[in-house]
């Protein structure tokens, strides 16, 4: 068998969420639990951690009153179930900002502080609080990110020297507390200002210890007032690889964090809830190997309200979860993902929409593939036949599949009429209908070799385990 090469799990390493008043929902946590044990997800990140609905600093009579009370509840929930903070510092306070602007139904202050010193206190209290709390070694693993795509006016009024102001003085509060703490930026949409923010740091002698970044398959293409579709449709095959490759040019030797990405941008795309997500999320992720460091999936559950929050159960929103926590083709693909080992060999051979990776894991050896294009791209079903050589005995071989016809709970889900709500045992067969089955899979070996053919309708993910005597 030819030499392999490392596969670490760097799309464990976070998953997002909506804002941070929804990690106090107990139907949140159970998900998020869910996720950290079948999946294995370490950290979450959300928004607005430091907005007034948290409470963390309101003005009372004139007086500054810090509460850190609901990010602990946060945080302890966290520490609980052995996941972590990847803290995305937003939005600010209202009794620091210099002006009204707000984002999203929850209103979160997308303004400037109008005192840069106040905001640096903030800062300091609040991680040294969490030292305190939960102790150095704790929050060493956690990740401190400035903001939120402060390149958008959605998300920020003021000019990006404004934005590096912030940055500097958010990251000389966290290096107080302790030089080892984790902080980084510029967490912009789109691969943006990451050589900006990269000279100004150096320049100015600004510590930062990841690049942090966001993108999506939409970003820039088709035409204003595109639908997803055609958004979809005018994109490249392979984009978001092109630029996970650049911004790994731009970051240096510092390591590289996507805390957003995902199938599109849009919160009510049905294609979020399809099998297309399970095959471009699989084709996606195996091809940013080796560029990233992190690379967090926006995001694990339809617990979501940045618009309003739906109770459809399939609206298209971006969670791996719907709200009654039925996993969607997204989810298994990422329990297929979780399955993998952590070496990969090499592969022969191109096809215009298949993809194949063959990974090692002890006692298996396993075959991914994807059969996936771009909403109005040509495909087809393909029949893909592989050999693997140099293999010891097979004693047996078995398929997963994500497809129109399997681990696909949309498609039963429209099967009943598409209702409105679910009672309880329509959850339960939603549940069942979202399954991945372990099916035997026809094979030939002689020689230490193992032929197999196998047939991918378009959109589908399979993986094939390989198990040795």
């Amino acid at each position: 068998m030819a030499a392999s090469s490392a596969l670490p799990h760097f799309w464990e390493h976070t998953i997002g969420s909506g804002h941070a008043t929804l990690a106090l929902r107990a139907d949140w946590q159970k998900q998020l639990s869910r996720c950290h044990t079948e999946l294995g997800f370490k950290h979450v990140r959300f928004h607005g951690i430091l907005s007034d609905n948290m409470g963390t600093l309101v003005n009372q009579n004139d007086t500054l009153v810090y509460s850190f009370y609901n990010t602990d509840q946060v945080c302890d929930f966290l520490l609980s179930i052995g996941m972590s903070l990847f803290a995305e510092l937003s939005f600010m306070p209202l009794t620091l900002s210099s002006g009204a602007d707000t984002v999203f139904h929850y209103k979160g202050n997308i303004t400037p502080p109008r005192d840069f010193t106040a905001w640096e206190t903030l800062i300091n209290l609040l991680v040294q609080h969490w030292v305190t709390r939960y102790g150095l070694e704790n929050v060493r693993e956690w990740y401190f990110e400035v903001w939120n795509e402060p390149n958008l006016s959605t998300f920020w009024t003021g000019t990006q020297q404004d934005y590096f102001l912030l940055y500097q003085y958010a990251a000389k509060a966290i290096k107080a507390v302790d030089a080892s703490l984790k902080v980084g930026g510029p967490a912009t949409a789109g691969n943006a200002w990451i050589t900006e923010f990269r000279d100004y740091c150096e320049k100015n002698q600004v510590p930062y210890d990841f690049i942090s970044t966001h993108h999506y398959p939409t970003d820039a293409f088709g035409k204003p007032g595109d639908d997803t579709l055609a958004q979809l449709a005018a994109s490249r095959r392979s984009v978001l690889r092109e630029e996970v490759i650049a911004t790994k040019v731009k970051a240096g030797d510092k390591p590289v964090y996507y805390t957003e990405w995902s199938t599109s941008s849009n919160p009510f795309d049905e294609l979020h809830d399809m099998p297309y997500a399970a095959a471009f999320i699989t084709k996606t992720i195996m091809e940013a190997r080796g560029q990233v460091q992190g690379y967090s999936y926006w995001t694990f559950s339809d617990i979501f309200e940045e618009n309003y929050f739906s109770s459809i159960p399939f609206h298209g929103g971006f969670g791996l979860l719907n709200i009654y926590g039925i996993p969607k083709p997204s989810y298994r693909a990422y329990e297929l993902l979780h399955q993998l080992g952590e070496d990969i060999l090499p592969v022969e051979g191109h096809h215009a929409t298949v993809d194949a990776w063959v990974i090692k894991k002890k006692g298996l050896v396993q075959l991914l593939l994807t059969n996936s294009a771009l909403p109005r791209h040509a495909i087809k079903t393909e029949l893909i036949k592989t050999t693997i050589d140099h293999l010891p005995n097979v004693k047996d071989v078995y398929i997963q599949r994500i497809d129109d016809t399997h681990a696909n709970a949309y498609a039963t889900w429209i099967e009943m009429g598409s209702p409105g709500t679910l009672t309880s045992n329509q959850v339960i067969t939603l549940e069942s209908a979202s399954a991945l089955i372990k099916e035997p899979h026809l094979f030939i070996f002689q020689n230490n070799s193992i032929y197999l053919e196998i047939e991918l309708v378009p959109q589908a993910t399979a993986l094939v385990t390989i198990e040795s005597e």
